[in-house]
């Protein structure tokens, strides 16, 4: 058979990405054949609901033709043209224009990258320009959140605080620090909002000034962390950090390379509480995951500051495939499907349900905690409600969830500490939005049968 083959190929000469190697190979690979909607096929012809948008990247949901003609259209034309040599095209241009009247505040100028990861790496290096050009050099150190992820280049993996992107690869670098997680549920200071910010601030100063403030140059965070579990901040929580990084002069980052373009709600999720940051990075949605695209957003002041230090001379930074035609192509037409075609207002309205049907999972035996915002959410499982006792490690619990939620039509992220991850495209109808929670019950039931679950749990 076909699918028997590629399999044996992919164990063969396909390496993944964050997998055990060892691992994949015993397992095999998983086919996808086809899609459509929120609706994934596999080499066997199951049809499952895709509860994480592939990487919570898909939100437009799959099988668009306008996006696919939009491609090929701009291939037809000018598959390919350079930023370099003052060059450039027309969709590139006219999305930098469309995004920018869509951001928060003064996010007027934007830099393509290829994806999340090197838009990161990108801000990086922008930070470090604009501090050369104030004159202030010795601002080189860069602060991030426990638990968060600011991808999978080496020095965006420094900024990641999770631990799998660390070991063996010799990050995090010294200039880079980070602050404990407002993680509510687990959180030493107790769940009261208010307690919670007021320790992450506190905190956030103290690491400041330890490091001196005249040497802090940045302070990295994502509206929710995605990868760390789904960490929603309480209400308030992000705009008290932006204003304690103004306070310092410090260049305030925000990474919404998961919760930009509806995810969470609005279009970007700084605009859930009013805030402007100097940097901004986006992906994933931007483009819904058809082809490959990053944006790094930049205030007036941050690109003025770069261009005033540069002068004549070129700023040293770019991609072969910066802002590449094709890729804006895809992005505009999914811009457009956002707002002119419903995805925007179906994704509020689907985020809502898709909550009020996971908080009814609460009381589950394994449930210890429910949280999200809009189409963004997670659930955490646990063998003991009142001593919130993590699925023992040994389990092998990423694995495990992610099979029986597989064996029941639905994909997930499941996390290594028993965490169900959820990211469905916008587009879900009612009906799908109810599959996901109803199959995620039958795998919670499923789970709560096993032995060890049940050894673990006496």
């Amino acid at each position: 058979m076909l699918s028997n083959s590629l399999i044996e190929l992919d164990r063969a000469h396909l390496v993944h990405p964050v997998a055990s190697w060892q691992g994949h190979e015993a397992r095999g690979v998983r086919l996808l054949q086809s899609a459509k909607g929120a609706t994934v096929t596999d080499a066997e012809g199951r049809e499952l609901i895709d509860g994480f948008a592939g990487l919570w990247c898909v939100n437009a949901g799959y099988g668009h033709d306008s996006i696919v003609e939009a491609a090929a259209e701009q291939m037809r034309r000018l598959p390919y043209a350079t930023g370099y040599f003052d060059l450039g095209a027309e969709a590139p241009i006219r999305l930098a224009a469309a995004l920018a009247e869509r951001a928060p505040g003064d996010l007027n100028h934007i830099y393509f990258a290829l994806g999340g990861s090197d838009s990161v790496d990108s801000t990086i290096r922008f930070v470090r320009y604009y501090w050369h050009a104030k004159g202030q050099p010795g601002r080189d150190q860069f602060i991030s959140v426990a638990q968060g992820y600011h991808g999978s280049t080496t020095m965006g993996a420094g900024l990641t605080a999770l631990p799998s992107f660390h070991t063996g690869f010799g990050v995090p670098y010294e200039w880079q620090h980070k602050i404990s997680s407002h993680y509510s549920y687990r959180n030493p200071v107790g769940d009261d909002p208010e307690a919670i910010t007021a320790a992450s601030v506190a905190e956030l100063k103290a690491k400041i000034e330890q490091i001196g403030p005249e040497r802090v140059a940045a302070f990295y965070v994502e509206p929710i962390q995605g990868s760390g579990g789904v960490l929603v901040p309480p209400p308030g929580w992000v705009k008290a950090m932006r204003e304690t990084c103004r306070d310092y002069g410090v260049l305030f980052v925000a990474d919404e390379v998961i919760t930009g373009f509806g995810r969470t709600g609005p279009l970007f999720a700084c605009e859930d509480e009013g805030i402007v940051p100097d940097l901004m990075t986006t992906a994933k949605g931007l483009t819904s995951g058809y082809v490959p695209m990053g944006a790094v957003f930049m205030a007036d002041h941050v690109y003025e500051t770069i261009a005033e230090g540069a002068g004549a001379a070129a700023v040293g930074h770019g991609f072969t495939y910066s802002a590449h035609p094709v890729s804006a192509a895809v992005a505009l037409e999914v811009l457009r499907l956002y707002e002119d075609g419903g995805l925007l207002e179906n994704g509020r309205k689907m985020g809502a349900r898709l909550m009020a049907g996971l908080q009814g999972l609460a009381d589950h035996p394994l449930v210890g905690d429910v949280r999200g915002r809009g189409m963004l959410a997670a659930i955490e499982m646990v063998t003991d409600k009142a001593k919130k006792t993590p699925v023992p490690a040994e389990l092998n619990a990423a694995t495990r969830l992610f099979d029986r939620a597989w064996d029941q039509g639905l994909v997930i992220r499941a996390f290594a500490n028993g965490i169900f991850g959820y990211a469905p495209p916008l587009c879900c109808t009612e009906a799908e939005i109810d599959a996901i929670v109803e199959r995620t019950r039958k795998v919670l039931d499923l789970t709560l049968d096993d032995p060890e679950i049940r050894q673990a749990m006496a």
